[in-house]
């Protein structure tokens, strides 16, 4: 009863995981990454810098508001003018040498206007918007690393369930061969280190088992964590660990491919326009810049009242025409960071081939190890159906027994482990030549 009532329990647990395939664990991870949340906040960050530089063509206003009270002859006599309250009076030898305090509360506005900037607000805006690009491809970036953890992770887990599997299956065989030995051995046929050997087997199995669920529970906390998810939150997982049919590409095509659209290459290639856009606005620090000045002034002597109003507008012309060399290093560092760009460009193709590469051959090596792991198993298990009739006749020893069941077990371990990485070397590929994305046919 306890056992029935055990395995419904068991049933209910199954029943009310959710179902989870690869593709829709990739699509959660999309939404709930927070690894790719911060990646989208940078372009939004991105997005606010363009605004930022689109200002510098917009005049810039200001408004102030002071109080001042002072008997400073000087003070006194300008505050005077410019309240539009100075009389004959104020004339007074006396009146001018030793005035009143007086007060002065200023109202100012001020607008300054560019007119020419030497391109400093458009090199500006061309700067953020290629960060903005920036920020885009390491979005992406991101992305294809979350989805990569993801199968990885869940992949790992899949593994883990089974091997659990394999072993348990040799916990079965093991105990059926145990009651051979015992069978034997109250014939007469068999030792009682015959009959310790195999539980010893038996023993070394199940500790096995043990640390597969270990391994399965670690991958299973390892891709919520990569999707976002509560790291004990439950799945039913629903793709299979199963060899994925692949055509396989052409390594010059996959090569060409990735150095166009991996967002490495691109972050490349916009770091050296980037480049190139400092070392213009390092030469433009030698042109004029003209801007338009405007001024509104009220004075007066009491915050509402007895005051006077005046304006201003200028046109001011600033041309740096020596500046301790400063202007001449900053052209040398523009300069020595174009060749910088360059430089690491042409590394980061070389590196993308080489990924691209390592990636092709694991491939390779994993559809080939696939077909030979299991070929083997076939054969470990013919190999273990004779030894255990050979031992039930008395015909081989418990050593040959257990050398055809530990070579079973590492041969179906083998054949799992194979198509785990075939499976993920399949994404890796796709995420070296800078196609893998969350429809990627890799995931089905």
């Amino acid at each position: 009863m306890k056992k029935h009532l055990l395995l419904f329990a068991l049933s209910i647990a199954v029943y009310g995981q959710e179902g989870l395939s690869l593709k829709e664990a990739v699509s959660l991870a999309m939404q709930k990454s927070k690894v790719i949340e911060a990646s989208g906040a940078s372009i939004d960050a991105a997005s606010a810098r363009i605004t930022q530089a689109k200002s510098g063509l917009l005049p810039k206003v200001n408004y102030s508001e002071s109080w001042t009270r002072s008997d400073n002859p000087v003070f006194v006599f300008s505050s005077l003018l410019t309240q539009r309250q100075f009389r004959e009076s104020n004339f007074g030898i006396t009146s001018l040498n030793r005035p009143g305090a007086l007060n002065n509360f200023q109202s100012l506005v001020t607008a300054d206007q560019p007119l020419y900037d030497a391109g400093k607000t458009k090199r500006a805006v061309r700067t953020s918007e290629l960060g903005k690009d920036l920020s885009r491809e390491e979005t992406r970036r991101s992305q294809m690393e979350v989805i990569a953890q993801v199968v990885r992770h869940y992949y790992d887990a899949q593994l883990g369930a089974e091997q659990v599997k394999v072993t348990a299956q040799a916990m079965r065989s093991a105990g059926a061969d145990l009651e051979r030995a015992e069978a034997r051995r109250s014939n007469g046929m068999a030792t009682d280190a015959d009959v310790l050997s195999i539980r010893v087997h038996l023993a070394a199995i199940r500790e096995e088992q043990i640390r597969r669920n270990a391994d399965v529970e670690v991958a299973r906390a390892a891709m919520n964590d990569a999707i976002g998810l509560p790291l004990d939150t439950e799945h039913a997982l629903t793709t299979r660990l199963s060899p994925l049919p692949l055509v396989q590409s052409e390594i010059i095509a996959l090569e060409k491919n990735a150095l166009d659209t991996r967002p490495e290459a691109r972050q490349s290639r916009l770091a050296g326009e980037i480049a190139s856009v400092q070392a213009d606005e390092a030469r433009s620090n030698y042109l004029p810049q003209v801007t338009l000045h405007g001024a509104f002034e009220a004075d007066r002597q009491r915050f509402v009242d007895r005051g006077g109003a005046n304006w201003l507008v200028s046109i001011g012309l600033r041309w740096n025409l020596f500046n301790g060399y400063a202007d001449k290093a900053r052209i040398a560092e523009g300069q020595a960071l174009l060749r910088r760009t360059a430089a690491e460009h042409s590394r980061a193709e070389s590196g993308i081939r080489l990924q691209v590469r390592q990636a092709w051959a694991g491939l390779k090596a994993a559809q080939q190890r696939i077909e030979s792991a299991q070929a083997s198993v076939t054969e470990a298990q013919e190999s273990l159906r004779i030894s255990q009739n050979r031992f039930t006749a008395g015909l081989s020893t418990v050593t040959d027994l257990l050398r055809t069941e530990v070579a079973l077990l590492e041969t179906q371990t083998r054949s799992a482990a194979a198509v785990h990485d075939q499976r993920i070397a399949a994404v890796m590929l796709e995420f070296a030549a800078g196609t893998l994305n969350a429809n990627s046919e890799v995931l089905n």
